[in-house]
């Protein structure tokens, strides 16, 4: 492949894509790429990818199904370092008697005569 060309196609591909991060599924390839991954990249690593034809541009339910995944996996992360905090509330009741153990008590048990 000529360099002018591949350089030339992957600013096109860059100024067609409007946002500047791009939902792409990934394509098998023969150097071992997994087909189907999802990854959230800028436009020029989304428009490199394309050239080099080891990614597609998602479509709306692909990215539809990427957005609800990353919300739950958020969610679930949160609710992960909730649970790691442990949270412990020291109340004190003054209603409450409670023998002070550093006083001995007076109730000696009786001696035999």
């Amino acid at each position: 492949m000529d360099v002018k060309h591949y350089y030339r196609k992957i600013r096109e591909i860059e100024n067609s894509l409007s946002e500047p991060y791009v939902l792409v599924i990934s394509l098998e390839t023969a150097d071992g790429g997994k087909a189907g991954v999802a990854s959230e990249v800028t436009r020029s690593v989304a428009a490199k990818l394309i050239v080099e034809g080891r990614a597609v541009v998602a479509n709306d339910t692909e990215k539809e199904t990427y957005r609800t995944r990353q919300a739950q996996a958020q969610k679930i992360a949160h609710q992960n370092e909730l649970s790691r905090r442990v949270q412990v509330a020291i109340i004190a009741d003054p209603t409450l008697d409670v023998a002070d153990p550093t006083k001995k008590s007076n109730t000696s048990s009786s001696t035999r005569k």
